[in-house]
């Protein structure tokens, strides 16, 4: 797929601005098993890394043939926002490449609106994406569904084959290519430490493994110093 120039990066938050997941995988499996839905570390990957919670939900209820209990949802974010706070951080070197950046970026997230609250706080980042950060609340259809990035690149007033995406799960690489923008792989986070391989249908463009690279990705792009 050829692209244009680029005039729009759109980041992801957990996983590529926050090393998070781990953390959440921590607090859902834990109470995956009290209710008596127990998953593996591949089954988190699998349905639920990158998606929204609603996402999520209809994946348990075809896995187990049933529902989380009504008050699930509320207990774990309540949960999971206490084990954020004083403990979350920006993933190594995201400060030095949001302040290297020479074009706009924004963020868009699978994310509660309260937990990338939560996040933007905690990592010391709200100062870089207030009043450009977008979240799965605010479109019809969570990733894989390409609308999340597309109703952030026409807030940003970009065109779509003038973003380019940061994604680092393979719901967030589909919802990027479905987009048709560029699409690009950050396997820096924890989570990504002996992740399976994506299937053969989702091609990133390019895969970077720390944001030093990343940096210098952005700089041969001409969009960094």
């Amino acid at each position: 797929m050829a692209h244009s120039k680029i005039e729009l990066v759109i980041f992801d938050c957990d996983g590529v601005l926050i090393d998070s997941e781990l953390l959440s995988a921590a607090v859902l499996m834990g109470m995956m098993a009290e209710v008596g839905l127990p998953i593996t570390t591949e089954i988190f990957r699998s349905d639920f890394l990158g998606r929204s919670f609603a996402s999520a939900t209809l994946q348990v209820e075809k896995r187990f043939g049933r529902p989380f209990p009504p008050e699930f949802q509320m207990e774990y974010r309540e949960r999971l926002l206490k084990r954020m706070r004083g403990t979350l951080k920006a993933m190594p070197g995201v400060q030095d490449v949001l302040k290297a950046m020479t074009i706009p970026f924004c963020l868009a997230t699978s994310s509660s609106p309260p937990r990338l609250k939560v996040s933007m706080e905690e990592s010391g980042l709200e100062p870089f994406f207030f009043g450009k950060s977008y979240t799965a609340s605010l479109v019809t259809n969570g990733k894989p569904a390409p609308d999340l990035p597309l109703y952030a690149a026409a807030q940003m007033g970009a065109k779509p084959e003038h973003a380019l995406v940061i994604e680092d799960s393979e719901m967030g690489l589909r919802s990027g290519l479905a987009a048709q923008m560029q699409t690009w792989h950050f396997t820096g986070g924890g989570h990504c430490k002996d992740a399976a391989p994506l299937p053969d249908d989702v091609r990133p463009h390019r895969v970077l493994d720390s944001m030093p690279a990343l940096h210098n990705a952005f700089r041969e792009l001409g969009i960094a110093k």
